[in-house]
């Protein structure tokens, strides 16, 4: 996948441009149906495939209160290119960029920059100031300028509607298998092993690697989680705790996982961790043994739910190889 985040940067329009454009917070199933369009359709027609996104988040700069994202930057990347989009386009988003009409968008980005000849977009997408370009004025735009316009209905899993608002409802709510469906992928967080007060391993005999996390992004429920930790291209199973630790009287918001097998030295290196169930909320012990005795019940939970989880994953995988199966 070919990556521009300057719209100078792009010197003759691209080849048949079959066009998606959206914030794409999460790159959740929804975002994925879109790019599975793009996909298929720039193929039928020798294209190319075009994502467009933005950074920051328009409303990382237009709303006083900012959004708190699913995903980075890079995570969405990652997640569009295993999508097989051919290019994406990262517009830097301005208070002169959000100042951009609906018309000018289309005129000097999508047609004059990319060369457009077929836009998709979900049926909630709106573009321009004030988000006048809405699917309708896009349809009116197709006619009048010759590209086709097609607008994705909205998507539902098991009766709930995908949206990148109602994952972070959930995310925020520690309802991690409802995200899981949504994002058809589990929730992520990551970051650089920090250096503790390494109580973990000395006092309690349960080392753990430290993210610390901040209030301004969007934080899971605060408690005890079931995790996957991804470290070095491989996968170990653990339990975390995000949140202050109560019993100990810390102040800063870190996740603590321990992860299960594990003795190497990760101190400064990034760490990948999936949380797959919210096991509890994080208590206040009486003391260092209370505490130490609640750890091992959880990894006892844990480590059941890591097969049983090992095991949907495997029948799942097996439904998709069956002859017929979509």
């Amino acid at each position: 996948m070919e990556i521009f985040t300057d719209l100078n940067e792009i010197h003759t329009p691209f080849r048949q441009a079959h066009v998606t454009v959206g914030n794409f917070d999460g790159v959740h199933l929804g975002h994925q149906k879109l790019f599975d369009q793009v996909v298929a359709r720039a193929h039928q027609n020798n294209g190319t495939s075009v994502a467009v996104t933005f950074d920051p988040h328009p409303l990382k700069v237009l709303s006083p209160h900012g959004i708190r994202l699913i995903s980075t930057t890079a995570q969405k990347i990652e997640l569009i290119r295993r999508a097989g989009i051919d290019v994406l386009v990262i517009v830097p988003f301005t208070v002169e960029m959000a100042n951009t009409t609906a018309v000018e968008f289309v005129d000097q980005i999508l047609l004059g920059r990319l060369g457009m000849r077929d836009l998709v977009v979900g049926y909630d997408y709106a573009m321009g100031k004030q988000r006048l370009g809405d699917t309708v004025f896009l349809q009116q735009q197709g006619e009048e300028k010759g590209f086709t316009v097609m607008v994705m209905p909205a998507h539902y899993e098991q009766g709930m509607l995908v949206s990148s608002s109602r994952i972070r409802e959930l995310v925020a709510a520690g309802k991690m298998g409802d995200v899981r469906r949504l994002l058809g992928r589990y929730y992520q967080i990551r970051g650089i092993v920090q250096l503790g007060r390494q109580r973990g391993g000395k006092q309690l005999g349960f080392p753990t690697a430290n993210l610390y996390l901040s209030e301004e992004d969007l934080c899971p429920k605060r408690g005890v989680y079931v995790t996957q930790v991804i470290y070095d291209g491989r996968q170990y199973g653990g339990v975390s705790n995000i949140g202050y630790n109560p019993t100990f009287g810390d102040t800063s918001l870190v996740a603590e996982t321990h992860i299960f097998d594990f003795s190497r030295d990760i101190y400064g290196r990034p760490l990948k961790i999936n949380l797959l169930r919210h096991l509890r909320s994080e208590v206040k012990f009486a003391g260092s043994d209370a505490l130490i005795r609640q750890i091992r019940r959880d990894i006892e939970v844990a480590r059941k739910v890591l097969v049983k989880e090992q095991q949907r994953r495997l029948i799942a995988y097996h439904d998709k190889s069956l002859p017929g199966a979509a």
